[in-house]
């Protein structure tokens, strides 16, 4: 097997330029022994091992039923279309392979004639997008929306050319047949492997089938790259929500299911009205949008207690109507089932699940009010029990330090077996941390323009190519004030156009200087000398005031704990190795990491994230990055431990 990945191997033969690594042949060797067995594996393979080749080849080769997911439906397709191909001809391998998503990114047909039959669209945008999607459904044959770029994906048309389990006809849908979630499901349960993201699987975990839930049992071997993500899309998934689109979109569907078949039933439409504006009421007692708070701060106002009580009786009253009239066509039952569930979700606000936390967000017209676990060991070590199969877990951020035990903790793992595999690209010789003195501590009201003027410098060195990386959007957007007038590069600044533009934009330009928050810390490649720079912000501590985290952290409080040790800084010390992360992506990469944070140097707990990342030179001197950019700084020794600087 580790012949498959070395200087001889097919890989090599079939890929220009491609070099055997030591650290991608542990990983191979690791991930086959494990599949050989039935227990758990922990991967952490730095940037540059090559972890998919890793994890692909033996899942390819062991003969066994492989479910591999990954952290974003983006990272999904890029698996499925670009990487298993490459891997199944280099290894001459016919395994059948099937590419699942969750059915909200399938075209629903019969929801599709329905909207185009009801004709009722908010604005002409809305309009012509659909007239595109039509022209898209004559052509496809996967209905996977993926393939209609013509139309935004965070397009709320979608939502009514969809469907979702609650609002699908199952068998009793005129076009069964044809239907390409039902495609989809049987393509994958007669594959071998099968591609998934983290979302669809833990959908199944939970419980909330979602087109998956026939093929987790059947499973031999799991794959779970990204799977620093794992904790936080559990929670999630193993949350119970109450939020107004489910239950307008369920009014929607049951007025539109009314009209056609309980015409001659107008109290259903006057309580469907009923029960919309209790809906609406209860989001204006909520006040402003851009909330995200504990749900027992607001839950004992009268306003929120009348408007939760006019729900519930409108619903129950729903109820006894729809009872009576579901039998009248699958539309309706679906409507009345719905309907049920969503009664259940309201009753279960006032009887919370122990170890849980009740929060609320509030959007400009909306709100949610969820009930999540604080724990989610014990749901995922459950069903790792009843799923007597291989579990291979990897990312290229999972350890704090040298330990793998928070991410394990979090996750239930006991007795996983842990590897951890350093970057094989030279960070020492072919990169420098930055850690300018003088600066603020973060939360000064100067921080960001002395950010802003220690960085620009370090922008002008580099020539643009340039990263600035933030905590917060605050912080961006002081920042990008500052910067407008102060340097000649472009600006590609968050928010002003989607994000697969601007780092297209930004590869285009070849000296752009890119602001962006948490979406951009992961999930961000952009190789060679267009990226050659690195500018963070802060240590990417969660924001305290998040209600989740705060009842995490008073959980380990009241058992004795030390939520800023155990919780906070483990946390925060990978998503900074994320963050790090995009700097160096190739072997002939060169770049400059600078970090704000005063921290990393005056507390003691700065050497737990320094310990964390690769080692490379560090230096406070401004003229030393300048050295390094011009290209004059002499080689410089390998280090004989972690705390060496370079001098001038």
């Amino acid at each position: 097997m580790l012949d498959l990945l070395g200087e001889a191997g097919p890989f090599a033969q079939l890929i220009e330029g491609f070099q055997a690594r030591p650290q991608q042949q542990a990983m191979l060797k690791a991930v086959q022994a494990t599949m050989q067995g039935q227990g758990a594996a922990v991967i952490e393979a730095g940037t540059g091992v090559g972890k998919t080749f890793a994890y692909l080849a033996p899942a390819l080769l062991c003969d066994e039923r492989v479910i591999i997911s990954t952290g974003s439906k983006t990272l999904q397709d890029q698996l499925y279309h670009k990487d298993l191909p490459l891997v199944r001809k280099a290894l001459k391998s016919a395994v059948k392979t099937a590419l699942l998503k969750g059915r909200a990114n399938y075209l629903c047909i019969h929801r599709l004639n329905t909207t185009l039959a009801e004709g009722r669209l908010p604005d002409r945008k809305s309009v012509t997008w659909l007239r595109r999607i039509r022209d898209w459904s004559e052509l496809t044959s996967k209905g996977d929306i993926a393939e209609l770029s013509a139309v935004p994906h965070d397009a709320d048309i979608w939502a009514r050319v969809t469907s979702t389990t609650e609002n699908c006809l199952g068998a009793e849908c005129g076009d069964y047949q044809d239907c390409h979630v039902v495609k989809a499901r049987r393509a994958a349960q007669e594959a071998d492997l099968v591609v998934v993201n983290h979302h669809l699987f833990f959908a199944d975990m939970a419980l909330k089938e979602e087109g998956f839930g026939e093929l987790l049992p059947l499973a031999n071997v799991v794959v779970l790259d990204e799977a620093h993500q794992l904790p936080e899309i559990a929670s999630t998934f193993f949350s119970d929500t109450l939020s107004s689109r489910q239950l307008l979109d369920w009014k929607r569907d049951t007025l539109m299911e009314t009209l056609e078949s309980a015409s001659d039933m107008p109290q259903i439409r006057e309580l469907l009205d009923r029960l919309e504006k209790a809906v609406l009421d209860l989001r204006l007692a909520m006040d402003t949008p851009g909330q995200r708070a504990p749900w027992t701060r607001i839950r004992n106002k009268p306003a929120i207690i009348n408007h939760l009580q006019e729900l519930q009786e409108s619903m129950s009253q729903l109820a006894a109507l729809l009872e009576n009239a579901a039998e009248r066509s699958k539309g309706l039952e679906s409507c009345y089932a719905r309907l049920l569930e969503q009664r259940a979700r309201l009753e279960r606000l006032h009887n919370p699940a122990p170890d849980s936390v009740q929060w609320f967000e509030t959007f400009t017209r909306g709100f949610a009010i969820t009930t999540t676990p604080l724990d989610v060991a014990v749901p995922f070590k459950k069903c790792m029990e009843e799923l007597p199969c291989s579990w291979v877990m990897t990312s290229a951020t999972l350890a704090v330090g040298q330990s793998f035990e928070h991410f394990n903790q979090r996750m239930g793992l006991t007795e996983a077996a842990t590897l951890q595999l350093d970057s094989p690209f030279d960070y020492w010789h072919n990169s420098l941390l930055y850690l300018p003195a003088n600066l603020p501590e973060p939360q000064d009201r100067d921080f960001v323009s002395a950010l802003v003027e220690a960085a620009i410098p370090v922008i002008k060195a580099c020539g643009g190519r340039t990263f600035m990386l933030f905590t917060s959007y605050r912080a961006l957007n002081e920042a990008a004030e500052l910067l407008r007038d102060q340097i000649e590069f472009p600006l590609l600044i968050q928010g002003e156009s989607p994000q697969r533009d601007m780092i297209d934009k930004f590869r285009e330009l070849g000296n752009a200087v890119l602001l962006g928050t948490s979406s951009f810390w992961e999930g961000v490649d952009v190789r060679g000398e267009a990226l050659s720079c690195v500018i963070i912000d802060k240590l990417p501590f969660a924001a305290p005031n998040d209600p989740v985290l705060e009842a995490r952290l008073e959980s380990i409080r009241q058992r004795g704990g030390n939520p800023f040790g155990e919780y906070q800084i483990p946390q925060a010390v990978i998503a900074l190795k994320q963050g790090v992360g995009r700097l160096i992506r190739d072997q002939h990469d060169r770049g400059v990491l600078m970090i704000c944070d005063i921290r990393l140097r005056t507390r003691s707990y700065g050497k737990i994230f320094l310990d964390s990342l690769p080692r490379m030179p560090r230096t406070q001197k401004l003229e030393i990055v300048e050295r390094f950019f011009a290209n004059s700084i002499p080689p410089i020794p390998s280090p004989r431990d972690t705390d060496e600087t370079v001098s001038p």
